[in-house]
């Protein structure tokens, strides 16, 4: 029996069950998400070597010129104060000219690719100081962990595919890269910049290739990390919805309450209409409040009998009407107006009751 009792513990302790869209949404304010880096990066060199595959010529123009402007111009000039500062700020604006596309269609791919992944994230909490993670046993553990040594292969993996698809493109162009020596200054530069860019692009296809597997190995690791056990999901289901055990207490005491407001009511109604037995309920009428007699109280069975003896202590004549009692308990809530079609039956009862009261 104890035997089976630790199995059950450890079956429902045991993390089958995938998460729920609470953890989810707190595994994302911890910055906790299925993200994977080599995406990033294959996203940024792809569209960098197409940039320069369009736009190398005219960033080799501009270079070429910046060249010749200071080799003709600034190096013949007096050296003062104010031409250096002039110097210095012509060749930074000539420089942001070359590099500004470079660098805004960096940032653009590298935004561009994380909202792909994760989409819009602000996650303070990840940035945290955290001293636990200066912990050596802790940092020992991760690096040489299982997912550590899986990261080694993915990085073996990457490196060796990445530079046989190198080297392929520097075999494919041999024959020009040989003859660079016999060729002159700006055809060897046409010439590297275009193997250059070719190695980028395949390169960086390559990588895009091998980030897609990766993201899909990041995707599973994640859902593997954040799935719950059947203990964890009632836990969250008590946070979230409250213990069912409080929650009936508390729909219990509303109750009490409730029948100890409608039983209060009672010494104020005009009339009580029986069954005799099984239904009570307690009728007024109040023109200040209603046009019509209302419902101020209503019971069966146990509770019947308390109104019955409550209206009995305060002088609250009772009528036995079977029908007409099973009826309003039925069709009527406590405050409701009785209805239409009882509108007759109830003013002849309230008639009797009010020449009743007369009489005494």
């Amino acid at each position: 029996m104890f035997l089976v009792r630790l199995d059950l513990q450890y079956f429902a302790g045991e993390k089958t069950e995938k998460a729920t869209p609470k953890k989810r949404q707190d595994s994302r304010k911890k910055g906790q998400v299925a993200k994977s880096a080599d995406v990033n990066t294959a996203i940024l060199i792809l569209v960098v070597f197409l940039l320069l595959l369009f736009v190398g010529g005219f960033m080799r123009d501009k270079m070429l010129l910046l060249f010749k402007h200071s080799f003709q111009e600034y190096m013949l000039l007096d050296l003062t104060e104010k031409r250096i500062e002039q110097i210095f700020l012509e060749v930074s604006l000539e420089a942001a000219i070359i590099l500004g596309p470079v660098m805004g269609i960096a940032l653009v791919a590298g935004v561009a690719a994380n909202l792909m992944q994760v989409g819009f994230l602000f996650a303070p909490e990840s940035i945290q100081m955290k001293l636990n993670k200066l912990d050596p046993i802790q940092g020992f553990k991760r690096i040489y962990s299982i997912r550590a040594i899986v990261e080694m292969l993915k990085s073996i993996l990457k490196i060796g595919f990445i530079g046989t698809i190198a080297f392929a493109v520097i075999w494919y162009n041999l024959n020009d890269i040989l003859r660079l020596s016999q060729v002159g200054i700006g055809h060897s530069l046409q010439t590297i910049a275009s193997v250059t860019v070719q190695m980028g692009l395949f390169s960086a296809a390559a990588l895009l290739f091998l980030s897609v597997l990766d993201y899909l190995y990041q995707r599973y690791d994640f859902e593997k990390n954040i799935r719950m056990s059947k203990q964890d999901i009632k836990d969250e289901y008590k946070k979230t919805e409250g213990d069912p055990l409080i929650k009936s207490k508390i729909k219990q005491r509303q109750r009490e309450m409730a029948m100890q407001r409608m039983m209060q009511d009672v010494p104020n109604a005009d009339v009580i209409i029986t069954n005799p037995t099984h239904y009570a309920v307690a009728i007024k009428y109040d023109e200040n409040k209603a046009d019509a007699p209302y419902v101020v109280a209503k019971g069966v069975d146990f509770m019947a009998q308390k109104i019955k003896e409550l209206a009995k202590e305060h002088d609250i004549v009772t009528v036995e009407n079977v029908p007409l009692a099973r009826a309003l308990y039925s069709q009527t809530e406590i405050g409701d107006i009785v209805p239409e079609e009882f509108f007759k039956a109830i003013a002849e009862i309230l008639a009797y009751v009010y020449r009743l009261k007369q009489k005494i």
